[in-house]
């Protein structure tokens, strides 16, 4: 793909509808399509066209990457006697052990709190260096983070607080002029719906009186998020035997992520939690004519255009919306009762609701359930109860999509009766095509379940037919697009040691915790999958290493260029962050210049070592640049703000989720290649854990940093025991 105009590249935060554009649609409507086959139907296909954006950019250009890869083989002798530097380290016997066999070895690191402190050991210490693709990736995390939360906090939060206000006032207009009629509760409902909104972002708002009592419940509800309950707002006037009570699951609303870091990035998540998460169901009259009401009112005044301001812009980052939103109803009202149709139409021709009832029927579900679903509810009864309308709908990932067609009851029992109520983290590079993660997984039992090896399979065909252009579509599909060179064999030529199942299994490992970052700095946005309930000195030879994966360093290289550049055609993004992006996009890109000669044996130059050793400070500078907005401005607070966070990922209503984690910065030594010869290179990698923890106690990053600090962490995942030394 050629790079496009910056114009270009921003028509995924824009309103423009090119032909290019629509030219690349049907790859991500197959996506929608497919995934959702096998439990709800076709999914999506009307959605993709909401807020007026493209479903995918022009702006992405693929980095060429030149490999030859030509590395002689090697091993380590028993005695370590062929690795001219083995005596700068002190390794224990399990470690020597370990790096013997596999030519590397992770050493488990209790005080490391941040990459970028290991790095700059050899500031004191002068040793070779191993740039890693974690701490690359960690990097990218850090400013990624950063800047959706400047843009949140300088941006979308106040324009929230605005939509808020207007969306509450219109809804009032709505209820006074309803009163009396067979609309009346589902504009008081609306009422509702946008107070409970402006409330959780300012609390000094006023309740109107007719509907104090339900706000101020529902309130409390999300205050205590113990769980899952009937939510008062949404059964306000009561519930047809059809429709049944609403049930909301009130353990979402604990600030996590990035944003229990300030009372405003709190109240923002609070907020749009809401929008994202409460659907009005069509199989509710009551509740269709609330979604009616709320596309009406946001038509008004420039309710629309910060609609769309704040769509847009975290479609960029995250990707469009699972749900059927504002698009999809106003066609449908224009298609029933002609174009451009006000509420008095509506009133006005009674006779046409029914066919406005069975339109918005014909309307395509969600391809994800992240609602309460009850065990005993059929595959149709659920794809009802899951399609509505959100006013600000959590988006549709790929990852998400795996873990749907992998857990209860898309999948069935195992052959020990257990239903698998939780996904696992390696079920997304096994779906992405790792042979190794398909094999820890069938060695953990997970495959055992009836279904899961038919789903997973028709998972990895359908992945590794998607298109570059729906690879890039978005910030969020471009990160898992960067990772997938890590589940890529690697063939001869490649050093010894990256030729194991060993490293294999790193690499999974360094897939994961980036995936964990992912999806800590998405946590707000990406919809959640539920099962259904049931210095000096003397002067030493301390020429370091790179990594050498230069298709992942190109593909990261893109990924930076082209969240700079969109960001800043949108006004989104400061000069000092421009200055960073352009020296991450620099510095990634010298790493896979690096990496190429390494692969073909060509001499690295003075410059190039040099900025080895120097790995270190750049990433001292980038982590005080993506802090910078939290007030940081010294090395001093890595302690206060280590690498460590917590997300989860998948819920089991009946009381449990996945937490997804990284820890300590744990170090890895490995022997590579240095003028022909064998020298031990030390950096820092991920440490990963993966495990259930209470619904109602939804982990924060600090919790979790406590629970690290006590000792108190699970132990990690079985598989990793290959290459971490006890």
């Amino acid at each position: 793909m050629k790079r496009g105009s910056r114009q270009d590249c921003c028509r995924i935060i824009g309103h423009s509808h090119s032909k290019r554009g629509r030219e690349y649609l049907p790859a991500l409507i197959l996506v929608l399509l497919l995934l959702a086959a096998a439990s709800s139907g076709c999914s999506g296909t009307d959605r993709l066209e909401a807020a007026s954006i493209d479903a995918t950019f022009t702006g992405y250009e693929d980095l060429p990457v030149q490999v030859n890869p030509a590395v002689e083989p090697y091993a380590v002798k028993p005695d370590m006697g062929n690795i001219t530097n083995k005596d700068m380290f002190e390794l224990s016997p399990a470690a020597k052990n370990l790096l013997i066999k596999n030519g590397f070895v992770v050493v488990p690191n209790k005080y490391e709190k941040e990459f970028f402190s290991l790095y700059e050991r050899n500031r004191y210490e002068p040793v070779p260096l191993f740039i890693t693709t974690d701490s690359v990736l960690h990097n990218y995390h850090l400013f990624f983070d950063h800047l959706l939360r400047v843009v949140e906090t300088e941006k979308l939060a106040p324009e929230l607080k605005e939509l808020n206000k207007s969306m509450l006032n219109q809804a009032q207009k709505q209820y006074k002029d309803l009163q009396g009629t067979i609309w009346e509760n589902a504009a008081r409902r609306n009422v509702g719906f946008f107070a409970v909104a402006c409330k959780l972002v300012d609390p000094d708002e006023a309740i109107p009186s007719l509907v104090k009592n339900e706000v101020e419940k529902e309130l409390d509800l999300i205050e205590n998020h113990q769980g899952i309950a009937v939510s008062p707002l949404m059964n306000i006037g009561g519930n047809d035997e059809l429709s049944g009570a609403f049930q909301e699951d009130y353990s979402q609303y604990v600030p996590r992520g990035h944003y229990d870091k300030t009372d405003s990035l709190k109240a923002y998540f609070k907020s749009m939690m809401w929008y994202g998460r409460l659907n009005f169901r069509f199989k509710s009259e009551d509740e269709t004519r609330s979604a009616l009401l709320i596309t009406m009112a946001l038509g008004k005044g420039e309710n629309r255009r910060m609609w769309d301001d704040i769509y847009a812009t975290t479609s960029f980052f995250v990707g469009k919306s699972d749900d059927i939103s504002y698009a999809q109803i106003r066609e449908t009202i224009d298609k029933i009762y002609g174009i451009n149709a006000d509420l008095q139409t509506v009133l006005s021709s009674p006779d046409k609701w029914n066919a406005l009832l069975e339109a918005a029927g014909q309307l395509e579900p969600p391809s994800l359930n992240s609602i309460p679903v009850n065990a005993g509810t059929s595959q149709a009864e659920r794809k009802e109860e899951i399609k509505g309308f959100r006013f600000m709908g959590q988006r549709f990932t790929i990852d998400a999509s795996v873990f749907q067609r992998l857990v209860y009851r898309e999948v069935g029992e195992n052959s020990q009766g257990e239903q698998r109520m939780l996904p696992r983290g390696m079920d997304i590079p096994a779906a992405m095509g790792s042979a190794e993660a398909y094999a820890i997984l069938q060695s953990m039992g997970e495959t055992d379940y009836r279904n899961y090896p038919e789903n997973m399979a028709e998972m990895k065909t359908y992945i590794n037919s998607l298109s570059d252009e729906t690879w890039t579509q978005n910030l969020y599909w471009n990160w898992l697009y960067a990772l997938m060179p890590l589940i890529q064999e690697k063939p001869e030529g490649y050093p010894s040691f990256m030729r194991s199942q060993a490293w294999a299994r790193k690499e999974l490992n360094t897939y994961l915790g980036s995936w964990a970052e992912l999806k800590h700095d998405t946590i707000l946005y990406a919809k959640q999958v539920y099962a259904e309930a049931g210095g000096g000195g003397e002067q030493v030879d301390d020429r370091g290493y790179v990594e050498p994966n230069p298709y992942l360093y190109a593909r990261l290289a893109s990924l930076v260029k082209m969240t700079g550049d969109c960001l800043l055609e949108r006004e989104l993004l400061n000069e000092r962050d421009k200055e960073s992006l352009e020296r991450m996009e620099t510095l990634v890109t010298a790493l896979k210049t690096i990496s190429e000669k390494e692969l073909a044996n060509t001499p690295l130059t003075d410059e190039e070592y040099e900025l080895i050793r120097s790995y270190g400070g750049q990433l001292e500078h980038f982590w005080i640049d993506a802090l910078s907005d939290e007030g940081v401005d010294h090395r001093s607070a890595a302690n206060d703000r280590p690498a460590a966070l917590v997300g989860d990922v998948a819920t089991d209503p009946n009381g449990q989720v996945l937490e997804e984690a990284t820890g300590r910065v744990f170090n890895i030594y490995a022997v590579v290649p240095v003028d022909g010869k064998l020298r031990i290179a030390v950096g820092g990698v991920y440490s990963y854990y993966e495990f259930p923890w209470p619904l109602s106690d939804r982990l924060t990053d600090a919790k979790w940093h406590k629970m690290l600090d006590d000792g108190q962490a699970p132990p990690q995942p079985e598989w990793t025991k290959s290459f971490i030394a006890e």
